[in-house]
């Protein structure tokens, strides 16, 4: 029996494939290839392209199509600016609201980072990093904030996809989160804010140094 998908299922299925650039920037996307693959009619495509239209990762051309966005660094620059200080106070509300539990799948997210090794596992770590920062945000006890971060977190993720080239060695993942996990842990605000904030920075900087 083939699967039967709904218009949230192919939503996410497409924004991950815009994510993790197997679409990639500048590909325009074809509305009857899609409804023949997922078995649906046209009209759920087009409510999941408005939906990614949305999410800024596609861009709708009146009889054109839709196309994947490029990877804009002006942009980039400006979500930066956002997340560095939204992403480190969601860190400080989870200092006093996060679990046992989620303390403990962050413990095994960075068990796991801490064996991968750079370029080969870097997609790996990448997943990882995006459920660690998923952890803390659910954590955080937000709504509101986490409605706004995960928007933002689908551009820097596929930011993060996109750098794999100038990403050579897993302490980008292991030293901030690492840090961040034991500020969790021992109840320090202070020391969540700095090393998500450290986070962001190291990677932007990063980048920075590679591509401009």
């Amino acid at each position: 029996m083939e699967k039967s998908y709904k218009a949230e299922d192919i939503y996410e299925i497409l924004r991950d494939r815009v994510i993790h650039l197997e679409y990639e920037p500048g590909l325009v996307l074809n509305e009857e290839e899609l409804a023949e693959e997922f078995g649906v009619s046209r009209t759920p495509i087009r409510k999941v392209f408005q939906q990614l239209n949305a999410d800024n990762l596609l861009n709708i051309i009146p009889r054109y199509g839709a196309q994947v966005t490029a990877v804009d660094f002006r942009k980039m620059k400006s979500i930066f600016e956002v997340t560095r200080q939204l992403d480190p106070f969601a860190a400080r509300l989870a200092v006093e609201r996060i679990q046992p539990y989620q303390i403990a799948k962050l413990e095994e997210i960075m068990g796991r980072l801490q064996t991968y090794k750079i370029p080969e596992d870097y997609q790996k770590a990448i997943d990882d990093d995006e459920i660690f920062h998923k952890t803390v945000l659910e954590s955080s006890g937000n709504p509101a904030l986490a409605e706004i971060l995960s928007k933002l977190h689908m551009q820097t993720e596929r930011m993060w996809h996109y750098s794999e080239q100038y990403i050579d060695s897993i302490n980008i993942f292991t030293d901030t989160l690492g840090e961040m996990l034991e500020a969790l842990k021992e109840r320090d605000f202070e020391k969540a804010e700095r090393s998500s904030r450290q986070h962001i920075d190291e990677f932007v900087e990063k980048i920075k140094k590679e591509m401009l």
